[in-house]
């Protein structure tokens, strides 16, 4: 589809970034001391102004735009500051990931540097090229007149780019180092266990029951593909020149090889309706209740469909289940560094009576849907 003029207002849904946060500051004079030692290709860069991203809530995301000349905007990706769970956020492995990435799936950004010495920035991180776009989060801009049929078109074509994403031959792109053989399912369940277990924090919920129910009806692999693992709208970049077609999929932090219907669960979990309980609808953070968004049902059977896969909802409340289990623990992860200090978003306040939610919301789906 040819590009197409952006109207002024649309236009200005493209820079959400911010000053950063006052303890998530960055050395942006390390940071060009460092490229213009490490990496000269890139030219006389200067100093540059950095802004932060306002969304996530794991990694940090800063713009940095250089003065030049000429002119340019990289996009630093680091890790969180303080406590972080072992073996998480690891830039390097994200930065290798991605651009194996590139000449197979166009959608992933272009990687520009990469720094595994943290004693520059206290921590690894890597530079890319800025995506401009919309990114939709809570609600639907009005600047971007979506009908009911716009909307669902647009719905289909983000679950496209999951599916596009599961066909992809991953071994041929050159990431079997990423693959850890059968079990994935399995590994996932009692890694989340432990690492649920070891973040708890005494004012929420156990869990038990529901990691109970799921370890005693893990089901074998369905499959293997490449998994990006926190797949939503969030993390996809639409281009308003292009009819709001996808441009680009970012966060690539969990991505793994592994079974497919795992991370169409992973994405579920982030599905809230309006016909959900308070709580969880209270959770919503993407437009998924917009008239035309397919609902949870129609997405499995959109996904079963494209890929050929017999499923149907009843099957697949395993992997919903998992799916909101799966997002208790990463909200508790980094609860658990808000309650220590180390997390700065004040949003994070929120993130233990939510996992509460959630678990209250698995109790609900196993009694109503879980018994057979």
């Amino acid at each position: 589809m040819p590009a197409t003029a952006v109207p002024s207002e649309v236009e200005a849904l493209l820079d959400e970034t911010r000053p950063p946060r006052s303890r998530e500051m960055l050395d942006a004079g390390r940071v060009a001391e460092w490229l213009a030692e490490a990496h000269p290709e890139l030219g006389p860069l200067g100093v540059p102004e950095v802004r932060q991203f306002p969304g996530g809530a794991s990694n940090l995301t800063y713009l940095l735009r250089f003065p030049g000349p000429p002119a340019r905007e990289l996009v630093l990706r680091r890790p969180p500051f303080g406590h972080k769970a072992r073996s998480a956020h690891d830039m390097v492995r994200e930065a290798r990931l991605v651009t194996a990435l590139a000449p197979v799936y166009p959608q992933v950004p272009r990687v520009v540097a990469v720094c595994d010495d943290p004693s520059v920035l206290d921590a690894e991180f890597y530079l890319m090229e800025r995506l401009r776009g919309v990114i939709l989060r809570t609600d639907l801009p009005p600047a971007l007149a979506l009908d009911a049929d716009r909307t669902r078109r647009l719905c289909t074509d983000v679950l496209d780019a999951l599916v596009a994403l599961h066909r992809l031959d991953w071994r041929a792109a050159g990431l079997a180092w990423m693959d850890r053989g059968e079990g994935y399912t399995r590994r996932q369940i009692e890694g989340w266990t432990r690492r649920f277990r070891d973040a708890r924090t005494p004012d929420v919920p156990d869990f038990e029951y529901v990691m109970g129910w799921l370890a005693e009806r893990t089901p074998e692999d369905a499959g293997t593909c490449l998994l990006h693992n926190d797949f939503r709208f969030d993390n996809v970049v639409l281009d308003p020149r292009a009819d709001l077609r996808v441009a680009g999929v970012l966060d690539w932090e969990l991505a793994a090889i592994g079974d497919p219907l795992m991370d169409l669960g992973n994405s579920l979990a982030y599905w809230v309706r309006d016909d959900d309980e308070p709580g969880f609808r209270a959770m919503r953070r993407q437009p998924t209740n917009a008239p035309g968004m397919l609902d949870r049902a129609e997405v499995v059977a959109f996904y079963a469909e494209r890929t050929g896969r017999a499923l149907t909802v009843e099957s697949f409340v395993f992997y919903e289940i998992y799916g909101l289990f799966r997002l208790a623990g990463i909200l508790q992860q980094i609860y658990r560094r808000f309650v220590a200090g180390d997390a700065q978003n004040p949003q994070f306040a929120m993130f233990g009576p939510l996992v509460g939610v959630l678990e209250a919301r698995c109790r609900r789906m196993i009694s109503t849907r879980g018994k057979s």
